[in-house]
C-alpha cells in the first residue's frame, strides 16, 4: 500500500527560463502525461500564455493545492516574483526572470523532497541567475551542483541516460585545465557506483561499464599523462569493492572507443572524465532523447539535455519531446523507487 501511495504523488516540474522555451516544452510535456500528473512552479500569466502558444486549452492548468489532480488537470504552483511583459521576452531575459527562475527550482525541489517525489527541470540559463542578484545564486554553476547544497547531499553525480546508453561524469562544470587535478580515486569511484544503481534502477541486472580515459591512449603507460595510474585506476577498483558482482566493469578505455562500443551495445554505461567528454558523443547520437539524471541527491531529479533556446523561444517551434523522455523517465524511476 505504501508503494501505491507514493508513485501517486505528481511530478514536480520547474518551467525554467521564461524568456526561453522551458514554459513552452514543460506544458506541452505536461498535456501529454496521463499518469502520474504534473504539478508545474513557475509564473502562473507565463504558462497561461504557453499553453496558449503550444496549443494546450489554458483552462487545464489549475492552482494546486495538494489535492490528486482530475483527470487532463495540470496542476500549478506559483512561485517567484511577479513578471512583465519584458521579463518574458524571447531570448532577452532579464534580472528579474533570472531571479525567477532559481525561485522556480528552490520550490519545485521544496515540494518534490516533502511528497518524496521526483523533480523535473526545464532549462535555465546558469549566467542569467547568477548574475540576477537573487540570495544564493552568486557563482550559480548548474542544477547539480545547486541541488547537492541544497540538498545537504554529501555528493551528487551528473548522468545521461538514452535508449541506447547511459553515461556519467566524474567531474561537470569546470573549466577544462582544472579537470586532471580535480580526478581523485574517490570521484571516479563514485561516478561509476552511482551509473550502477541508476542502470540496475531501470533494468539492468548487471550493467556493463566502460571507465574513459582522460588522456588519448590511456596515457600509453604514462607517457601521456599520470592520471589514469594515479585516479583512474585506483578509483575503478574501489567501485569493484563496492558493487561486487552487481556490475561488470572496463577501464580505463580511450572515450572514442568506450562511446563507438557502447552505442554498438558492448557496454550499457560509460563513465567520462569530464563534462564535454560524455555530452558530445551523447548529443550527437541521442540528442532530444536523453535525460540528464542527477544521482546522490534525496530525491530523483531529472532534466532536459538541452538548453534554454532563446532563439526559438514563443514561436511553437521548440519540440518538446525531450521535456517529456525527462518526465517519463522520472515517472518510472519513482515506481522503481518505492516498489
Amino acid at each position: 500500500m505504501k508503494s501505491t501511495k507514493k508513485t501517486s504523488e505528481p511530478l514536480f516540474v520547474s518551467t525554467g527560463c521564461p524568456a526561453g522555451i522551458g514554459p513552452e516544452v514543460s506544458v506541452a510535456a505536461a498535456a501529454r502525461m496521463a499518469s502520474p500528473r504534473c504539478v508545474l512552479v513557475g509564473d502562473s500569466a507565463t504558462l497561461q500564455l504557453a499553453a496558449e502558444v503550444v496549443g494546450v486549452n489554458p483552462a487545464r492548468l489549475v492552482c494546486w493545492d495538494g489535492e490528486p489532480l482530475g483527470r487532463g488537470r495540470i496542476g500549478v504552483v506559483p512561485a517567484g516574483p511577479v513578471l512583465r511583459v519584458s521579463d518574458r521576452r524571447p531570448g532577452k531575459p532579464s534580472r528579474t526572470s533570472g531571479a525567477a527562475q532559481l525561485e522556480y527550482v528552490r520550490v519545485a525541489f521544496d515540494l518534490a523532497r516533502r511528497a518524496r517525489s521526483v523533480l523535473v527541470t526545464a532549462p535555465v540559463s546558469k549566467a542569467v541567475i547568477a548574475h540576477s542578484g537573487a540570495p544564493g545564486a552568486e557563482g550559480f554553476l548548474g542544477h547539480t551542483e545547486w541541488l547537492q547544497r541544497e540538498d545537504g547531499a554529501p555528493t551528487s553525480v551528473m548522468c545521461f541516460v538514452a535508449p541506447e546508453v547511459a553515461t556519467s561524469q566524474v567531474t561537470t562544470h569546470l573549466p577544462l585545465a582544472k579537470v586532471p587535478r580535480a580526478l581523485s580515486p574517490a570521484r571516479v569511484a563514485e561516478a561509476t557506483v552511482q551509473l550502477a544503481r541508476l542502470l540496475r534502477s531501470l533494468g539492468a541486472n548487471k550493467p556493463r561499464l566502460a571507465v574513459c580515459s582522460l588522456n588519448p591512449h590511456a596515457g600509453e603507460s604514462e607517457m601521456l599523462g599520470a592520471e589514469e595510474a594515479k585516479a583512474i585506476v585506483p578509483g575503478i577498483v574501489a567501485a569493484r569493492r563496492a558493487l561486487g558482482v552487481r556490475a561488470r566493469l572496463s577501464g580505463p578505455i580511450g572515450a572514442e572507443t568506450a562511446y563507438r562500443k557502447a552505442f554498438a551495445g558492448e557496454y550499457d554505461g560509460v563513465v567520462a572524465m569530464y563534462h564535454d567528454q560524455a555530452t558530445v558523443p551523447m548529443k550527437l547520437v541521442a540528442f532530444g532523447r536523453a535525460v540528464n539524471v542527477t544521482m546522490g541527491l534525496s530525491i530523483v531529479r531529472t532534466s532536459v539535455d538541452h538548453g534554454t533556446g532563446y532563439d526559438i523561444a514563443w514561436k511553437n517551434r521548440a519540440d518538446a519531446q525531450g521535456m517529456l523522455s525527462a518526465l517519463q523517465l522520472g515517472a518510472r524511476m519513482l515506481v522503481h523507487r518505492f516498489s
